[in-house]
């Protein structure tokens, strides 16, 4: 694999330190206004990988790594470091709370205008979205996790405060983004003959069957989910959608609290916005809502044992509705069992649009599920043939054409219009309102390493890791090369040439996502290697040959203290270890036998020449 997570994370993290800490301030700034999602994306792109790798860990100072510590030079040294980004974080919780200390989660500068020209009002700008609570969610944990070790070593009173301080708001915030999300998860049921139904039919139907068939197995399949959902009440729930079981239905995340959705019960008073979002689920607010939801049942987060016994009620709340949208999602990615709708790309929603980047976001769930059922190569590789075939449409492993639409996935990227952002709170009526998504590679490169890091056979895999290759090649290529934000992305110019360069400011929103993709990288490399059966099978066998030989020397008598026996003790030695790794790294063992085998060859060819037999 080319992609080397250590050596990329350090020039990103030097990157991010030298455009946003300025004159000794961490300066929120970048291609877009500020904004809680992308403040917290710009805060992410350090602590993630600090709270997710524990080779990059900066909560004990003595213990930071040289090349952390002069990646991170310009926050000072590794007892700085530390204070340095709560000041940074408590800046970025202050900021992004209201009075009675309310968390905001505001889309401000991420939302535009569907017709150009257009300007959304103050009041737009000012709802809620499911990126926020998500981005929030991971942002809010890093920052409770690093405090949670870091004040152990702390002795200073004030900076003590400071700390108990901090993780009182990061607290609040993530009970708040909790909280938000489970306002935010919808149902959306529909006839079988409404357009919504017909889209649905056509989309898992691969074997031409009978409308009336494929809506009866549709039930079947999906029974099971139904029943689920019937029990989810908590937040904006959707069990009142699935009355009429006639009906099918799907359920995931809307773009942001749904309207109507009933408040929360909390054990402190918590200002909860009226929703406007419309109750249908959007692919893109659903896979970034399960993504953030996943680090709540992370083992990190239990072991620091970071969650209050409130959250922990929202967590299993919230784990539900995870587990259910992750059922929902990958059957019908897999209905039928035959061709899976999910190969028959561009997938459609049942709004009636179609796009690769939406089959990418199914692959993106059922990645996911198949983590879950640790699924055989054999699902895994029709997963991945997926993704190679969307590299290519994508023209990330294949050459764009002039004014190729597949472009536009990139730059600008995908516009999803927020259904109901239109109509707001204070009775007023505003222009129609999008959220812009381009993060196809990432996306891209994020599920190819997860489905790599699944696959069992050396083959898969291989296969698996090239197309990682070639993925990153192209993220790579896209990367500022100067100006104040070089190091970070994104110029997509550099991979299209038909586009124009883009701002030389960082885009914290695909920056983020880079970061998340070497974090990805460098888990997957943490794992033990594949295990071979052939090389095992050798490793055996060569063990052992080498047992025997070297059994064979000691009852020749070559045990004395001389140079003879210290060789044979070495290579006991050697033996031992290649037995130790057999099972784990039969390739590692299978090294270590040629080499004590060729030391013992050594050793009777030395004793037949002394005694004049040549064999």
């Amino acid at each position: 694999m080319r992609i080397r997570p250590r050596q990329s994370l350090l020039e990103l993290w030097r990157a991010t330190v030298d455009y946003s800490y300025r004159d000794g301030v961490w300066t929120p700034a970048g291609r877009a206004e500020p904004n809680s999602t992308s403040d917290a994306e710009q805060l992410l792109c350090l602590m993630y990988p600090a709270s997710q790798i524990a080779a990059f860990k900066l909560d004990r100072p003595d213990e930071t790594a040289r090349d952390l510590r002069e990646a991170l030079a310009q926050l000072g040294d590794a007892v700085e470091i530390p204070r340095r980004l709560i000041m940074a974080m408590r800046a970025y919780m202050e900021r992004y709370t209201a009075g009675a200390n309310t968390p905001v989660f505001a889309g401000g500068s991420y939302l535009e205008p569907r017709v150009e020209g257009e300007l959304l009002t103050p009041e737009q700008r000012r709802l809620d979205v499911v990126d926020s609570f998500s981005m929030s969610i991971t942002l809010s944990l890093a920052t409770l996790g690093f405090l949670n070790v870091f004040e152990k070593v702390v002795r200073r009173p004030a900076l003590l405060a400071q700390i108990a301080e901090l993780e009182e708001m990061a607290s609040r915030r993530l009970t708040a983004a909790m909280v938000g999300l489970l306002r935010s998860f919808t149902v959306h049921s529909f006839a079988p003959d409404s357009p919504a139904g017909r889209v649905l039919c056509q989309t898992v139907n691969q074997r031409g069957l009978p409308p009336k068939k494929i809506v009866a197995e549709l039930h079947e399949a999906l029974a099971q989910v139904r029943a689920g959902l019937a029990e989810v009440t908590l937040g904006s729930g959707g069990a009142e959608e699935l009355d009429n079981e006639e009906h099918l239905f799907e359920c995931g995340w809307s773009w942001g609290i749904i309207r109507d959705a009933p408040e929360v019960p909390t054990a402190e008073p918590l200002d909860q916005p009226v929703g406007v979002a419309v109750r249908r689920p959007f692919l893109y607010f659903t896979v970034v809502a399960l993504d953030g939801i996943l680090d709540l049942f992370s083992e990190r987060t239990r072991i620091l044992d970071l969650l209050t016994e409130e959250q922990q009620g929202f967590m299993r709340a919230l784990q539900i509705r995870w587990d259910l949208t992750q059922q929902y999602w990958s059957i019908l990615a897999g209905f039928g069992g035959e061709r899976w709708p999910l190969e028959d790309i561009p997938w459609r929603t049942t709004d009636g649009r179609e796009s690769d980047y939406y089959s990418l976001l199914v692959t993106s769930v059922t990645v996911e599920a198949l983590v879950q059922r640790r699924a055989v190569d054999l699902d895994l590789a029709r997963v991945g043939r997926v993704l190679e075939e969307l590299s290519a449409r994508g023209r990330v492993t294949r050459r764009a054409l002039e004014e190729d639409p597949a472009v536009e996935m990139h730059v600008p990227g995908v516009r999803l219009n927020l259904y109901g952002a239109e109509d707001l709170p204070s009775g007023q009526r505003g222009p129609e309102v999008v959220w812009p998504v381009a993060d196809f590679a990432t996306a891209l490169l994020k599920r190819t390493i997860r489905v790599a890091s699944l696959a069992g056979g050396t083959e898969l895999r291989d296969r698996l890791l090239r197309l990682t290759d070639d993925v990153w090649d192209h993220l790579h290529l896209r990367r500022l090369t100067s100006g104040p934000a070089a190091g970070l992305w994104d110029d997509a110019s550099a991979a299209f040439p038909q586009l124009k360069p883009e701002d030389q400011a960082p885009s914290w929103y695909l920056t983020e996502r880079v970061m998340e993709c070497l974090v990805v990288a460098a888990t997957m490399i943490n794992e033990a290697p594949l295990r071979n059966d052939r090389l095992m099978v050798m490793a055996q066998d060569l063990a052992i040959e080498a047992d025997h030989l070297y059994s064979q020397e000691l009852l020749r008598g070559a045990t004395d203290a001389g140079p003879v026996g210290r060789r044979l003790d070495h290579l006991g030695r050697r033996l031992e270890r290649a037995r130790a790794v057999a099972d784990s790294r039969p390739g590692t063992a299978i090294a270590i036998l040629f080499e004590v085998l060729g030391e013992l060859d050594e050793l009777v060819a030395a004793r037949r020449s002394r005694q004049g037999d040549p064999e």
